[in-house]
């Protein structure tokens, strides 16, 4: 059977890369819309109603104005944006998340691709919660790195000025009025009770992002140990293809002493880590911010709506 797809927003970064991936699909006819049409509401209409599944690859209100746009009830929308993350309605594209969210993702007509910081953050936090051994109360920071994709054009064509301005060169934190845009999806995808104080870095490296997660055990359940820590996050992600718990204290990563935020980089793949002395630990989670983090998990979830292998087109 062929699926016929649409992307609105196909020039964007997000857009572009969801395009390299149905490239080699034999089960995908892509709808094209011609670029002098791209901002005509009556066309864009016509090929996300034509559509079996919609990638909204767009800003948040142009993402609202296509969902409204789409009136054929068969057409499956899957939103890169903010727009729809917390909205009730819209599945969650995140199918690792908990014990039913893929069958979350084949039922519904719409799909809300979570951010690429959010992804790996609900990834290191939720199975703690899930498992009881992190109150939903607890006050939880985290830092990220990223590379200079997640920014979009303007700020890739930033960072590939010749020669690189000096002050592009170190890492730059951002985000210091603490309101980014993932935040609400950060917990209500958790079930944290409050969004963690969320500091994100954008440094001189096209992409990769690792997300680290400080916490005392004396704010977990009492008795808590990192080996409970560890071993809840491999019994959450048990069976799943492209989340990899590496075991307590990484010893290849502590034997270098540096941890390799680009080592998922064109993979689908997430790496997550549990680092720990006898009163702390660190987890960390590691993805390609634009695999993973952003078209990745758009096509994943298309997959599984679709009913098709899971990892099709997939590394």
């Amino acid at each position: 059977m062929v699926f016929k797809v649409f992307v609105d927003g196909q020039e964007g970064t997000t857009g572009l890369r969801i395009h390299e991936y149905l490239a080699a699909r034999r089960d995908i006819e892509v709808l094209k819309i011609d670029p002098d049409k791209r901002k005509d509401a009556t066309e864009r209409a016509r090929l996300l109603n034509a559509a079996d599944v919609a990638f909204l690859c767009l800003p948040d209100a142009a993402s609202r104005e296509a969902a409204q746009l789409t009136t054929n009830p068969n057409t499956c929308l899957i939103d890169a944006s903010t727009a729809h993350r917390t909205v009730p309605g819209w599945a969650f594209g995140l199918p690792e998340l908990a014990r039913g969210q893929r069958d979350a993702i084949r039922a519904s007509k719409r799909i809300a691709n979570p951010g690429c910081h959010a992804s790996a953050f609900i990834l290191a936090v939720r199975p703690l919660v899930d498992a009881g051994l992190l109150p939903r109360e607890a006050a939880v920071s985290a830092t990220s790195i990223t590379g200079y994709s997640g920014g979009g054009k303007s700020m890739i064509a930033e960072y590939q000025q010749q020669p690189l301005p000096a002050h592009l060169t170190a890492p730059r934190p951002y985000g210091l009025a603490l309101k980014h845009k993932h935040l609400p999806e950060m917990a209500a995808h958790t079930g944290l009770a409050t969004p963690p104080v969320f500091m994100p870095i954008v440094s001189s490296f096209y992409k990769g992002l690792a997300v680290s997660v400080p916490l005392h055990l004396s704010q977990l359940k009492p008795g808590t140990t990192p080996e409970a820590v560890q071993a809840a996050l491999a019994a959450h992600y048990a069976g799943e293809r492209f989340i990899n718990v590496m075991p307590l204290r990484d010893a290849a990563t502590l034997e270098g002493g540096f941890l390799d935020v680009q080592a998922c980089n064109d993979t689908n793949r997430v790496d997550v880590f549990t680092f720990a002395s006898d009163t702390q630990v660190l987890l960390i989670a590691r993805l390609d911010n634009l695999g993973k983090g952003a078209s990745g998990a758009a096509v994943q979830s298309m997959n599984v709506h679709l009913g098709v292998e899971e990892s099709l087109g997939l590394v």
